[in-house]
């Protein structure tokens, strides 16, 4: 599988933006998509996920409320729109993917997930 995130870029604070993550390859296999993300000079963390199948979401707390995780299965490309945009939200975020299945409370760790696409800058100007 291979995963390409877009649509990143530069934004004032309480705007919003559309990531995208087109996936290629053996899309049969996925059973949870997610987006994780890293600020400078931060670990990576946790943003959203979704279970490919059921389509059940789930949601850091920071960000709950403000973005909304999706997925299209007939264009193999899952979405996470970002609104009311903050500068804490300033990131590189990546999109993963599963082809394991997940216990519900491995959903937000990285390990559990197989496939990464290569990030995709988000700067929230205040």
């Amino acid at each position: 599988v291979q995963l390409q995130a877009s649509g990143g870029g530069l934004v004032q604070a309480g705007g919003s933006l559309r990531l995208s993550c087109a996936a290629s390859g053996s899309i049969f296999r996925i059973n949870a998509m997610a987006w994780f993300r890293q600020a400078p000079g931060k670990e990576r963390e946790f943003v959203a996920t979704c279970r490919w199948g059921s389509g059940n979401t789930y949601y850091a707390d920071s960000v709950k409320g403000r973005f909304t995780i999706s997925r299209d299965n007939a264009k193999r490309t899952m979405y996470l729109q970002m609104n009311s945009l903050k500068p804490e939200d300033t990131a590189n975020y990546y999109c993963a993917a599963a082809n394991r299945g997940i216990i519900l409370g491995r959903l937000r760790i990285e390990d559990s997930y197989d496939y990464w696409g290569q990030g995709t800058l988000v700067t929230v100007s205040s």
